[in-house]
């Protein structure tokens, strides 16, 4: 895995790679990065290919800006990533945000996540009509204790909560 949008990749690199997307239209391609901002420089002058869905990484308040590059761009689906979620994001504006995905961070240096910050984020894409996934909370659980992240599952207040944007619905086991 690569962040498509890095200093050191090409935009006619990434043009063949969106070429490649167009030619495999029966296929949707999830697009992932931290450099939203030359994210939004690529696609100012490009048409963004309709199987593609993209998304920022925001894991902390210091990364929210990168919202609002999404939102000035017209993908078939926007995402956001909160993973590895590292502290509270506080109040979010989810305006033309399709989906939002929240997980902990795993290793041996992961740092924990709490359930009030997934909890405030669950809330927040309730009442403004983002999608929620909940994927995992890695090597720290619920309760503040570190194991290895299948031990801790990703069952959110015992409850998986895994909905999809276009598919618009919640999946709820215990």
């Amino acid at each position: 895995m690569a962040d498509l949008f890095h200093d050191d990749v090409s935009f006619s690199f990434i043009d063949k790679v969106m070429d490649t997307i167009n030619e495999a239209s029966h296929h949707r391609y999830q697009i992932l990065t931290k450099r939203a901002a030359r994210m939004e420089e690529y696609f100012s002058s490009r048409t963004i290919p309709n199987n593609v869905w993209l998304g920022v990484t925001v894991e902390s308040p210091a990364e929210v800006p990168r919202i609002e590059s999404l939102r000035g761009l017209q993908p078939t689906i926007r995402f956001i990533s909160c993973e590895p979620l590292v502290d509270d994001l506080g109040v979010l504006d989810l305006t033309g945000i399709d989906w939002v995905i929240v997980g902990g961070e795993s290793g041996t240096k992961a740092r924990p996540m709490k359930p009030e910050w997934v909890r405030s984020i669950l809330r927040q894409t309730e009442k403004q009509g983002a999608a929620f996934f909940f994927k995992q909370w890695g090597t720290w659980g619920a309760d503040g204790v570190k194991r290895n992240k299948k031990t801790n599952g990703k069952a959110l207040d015992g409850k998986i909560i895994q909905m999809m944007p276009e598919w618009g619905y919640y999946l709820f086991r215990k």
